[in-house]
């Protein structure tokens, strides 16, 4: 298997070799992706590394797994899961790749303890934009290539291979669910929560799904099923937001309640429905989704790589806001009362996170934040955007640069709605461009060229998207839906 994938990593080396030697700007093209950006490759300007997608070998010993990069998460917890073990971070969509979880910085409710997933890898192998295969790690000489490779998004060079640390797993998770009011209470029990010493949790998320009304979700991994398990991956399982706010609604903070889980339903909770963006789908209205029948029988169009495929193909995030916001912890109810006040979007996701001062480029929290890992909250802002296009782009600006008022920092594996002036004063231009000429990488795209909003309205095609979703994902047919032109040799 190994001299499989250095025979793949010498190809792709030659391909671009020749990129670079012309002076030509590509794009790393990885089969699918779970970006929200509108994308579109033509297939002269691309490295091609949708087959590096194996796990290559597991070290129970070192309790570390090899794996290339588009290794889908499922994949990868299947595969750890035999011999006893889990990454420490696992996005919660199985499709997510363990390569753009590392290059979009994702964090999961394990990451209060872990931080994002790109601290529980310990090296990279990746092909510099010159053409040389070399490695780096958070501990060689080359650790300035690691981390500025962590949340560049492939402009430093092309991923070819993860070494990730691994944990004991154990069979189920112990899922209590806290019920809370305002945000203030939700972010004072998730700060609870975290440093709570007599109940050390392996897991905390919360849910907010009203002004006065919301979830801290607490877990811990366990080998004792008592009761009947609660699942969430089969047709006729309940969505997890929705089964989380029924719980809560049946218990009290005093005597929350608590399900026990089996561990990849818990870890992929949201897969289905996409956490709630499923209700949004393409030609059915929430009401018509609001049963269990109706979910049943429409399971396969709403689970998430169906969901992304759809997405793309009929143009749709640019109709709903799609954000994933960092806050200093100290900053997030205020930020969440700005999102209550200009947005009255809910759900929200609250999702603690250990961090430093500067994330990957990105400086975070202008006060506060010492230089050691500290707490903050991820919150994710998601749902349906004015139906006027100019209003959508004027709302996300003004989130955004409320965002950077308060020190926070923005995912990007949506748009970003900044602009260039905007968006280098978050990210340091200073330190990515010293990388990027001192790893060869100045002919590629920027990182601001390829998160960009084009702030122009792309026609919606939704009937479209929505069989070609189900046929795609009945048939197992691999749609090339970011895909455009002929293919072409890289010469």
């Amino acid at each position: 298997m190994m001299e499989t994938h250095k025979g793949a990593v010498a190809r792709l080396a030659e391909d671009v070799a020749r990129f670079y030697t012309r002076r030509t700007p590509f794009w790393i093209y990885h089969g699918s992706t779970n970006c929200t950006r509108q994308v579109s490759f033509d297939r002269s300007g691309i490295v091609d590394t949708s087959d590096l997608n194996h796990v290559l070998e597991i070290d129970p010993k070192s309790m570390v797994v090899i794996a290339e990069p588009n290794v889908p998460m499922d994949l990868l917890v299947q595969t750890t899961l035999k011999h006893g073990f889990i990454p420490p971070v696992v996005p919660e969509f199985p499709g997510i790749t363990v390569g753009g979880a590392f290059s979009g910085t994702a964090g999961e409710s394990s990451s209060f303890k872990y931080g994002y997933f790109d601290r529980t890898v310990n090296s990279i192998e990746i092909i510099l934009a010159n053409g040389e295969v070399t490695r780096a790690s958070q501990i060689d000489e080359k650790k300035d290539l690691f981390n500025g490779a962590a949340g560049a998004f492939g402009t430093l060079g092309v991923l070819t291979l993860l070494e990730i640390q691994l944990i004991p797993a154990k069979t189920h998770v112990a899922l209590t669910y806290i019920p809370v009011g305002d945000t203030k209470d939700a972010i004072a029990t998730l700060k609870e929560c975290v440093v709570a010493e007599k109940q050390p949790f392996d897991f905390v998320d919360g849910i907010q799904f009203s002004k006065d009304l919301g979830v801290v979700c607490v877990g811990h991994m366990t080998d004792t099923c008592t009761n009947t398990p609660q699942t969430f991956s089969g047709p006729w399982d309940p969505w997890f937001y929705m089964h989380a706010q029924s719980r809560c609604s049946s218990g009290s903070k005093k005597i929350p309640l608590t399900d026990t889980i089996p561990l990849q339903d818990y870890l992929f909770r949201y897969d289905r429905g996409a956490f709630w963006m499923g209700k949004y789908y393409p030609l059915f209205p929430f009401s018509f989704l609001n049963n269990t029948f109706s979910r049943w029988f429409w399971d396969s169009f709403l689970h998430t790589r169906v969901l992304f495929q759809s997405m793309h193909i009929s143009n749709r995030s640019q109709k709903f806001i799609i954000q994933d916001l960092g806050l200093p912890v100290q900053k997030a109810e205020e930020f969440l009362d700005f999102v209550k006040e200009e947005w009255g979007i809910y759900p929200l996701w609250l999702c603690p996170l250990k961090i430093g001062r500067d994330v990957n480029f990105q400086r975070v929290g202008k006060e506060g934040l010492g230089e050691e890992m500290e707490l903050a909250i991820n919150v994710g802002v998601w749902g349906p955007g004015p139906e006027d296009f100019g209003k959508f782009v004027a709302k996300n600006r003004r989130l955004e640069r409320r965002l950077g008022e308060l020190g926070g920092r923005k995912w990007l594996y949506a748009h970003t709605y900044y602009t260039q002036d905007e968006f280098w004063q978050l990210y340091d231009r200073e330190q990515y461009d010293g990388l990027r000429r001192k790893y060869c990488a100045e002919s590629l795209p920027n990182v601001y060229n390829k998160v960009k909003s084009t702030e122009v309205e792309f026609p919606r095609r939704d009937l479209r998207a929505t069989w070609h979703g189900l046929y795609g994902h009945f048939l197992g047919f691999k749609v090339q839906y970011l895909l455009s032109g002929e293919k072409q040799n890289a010469e």
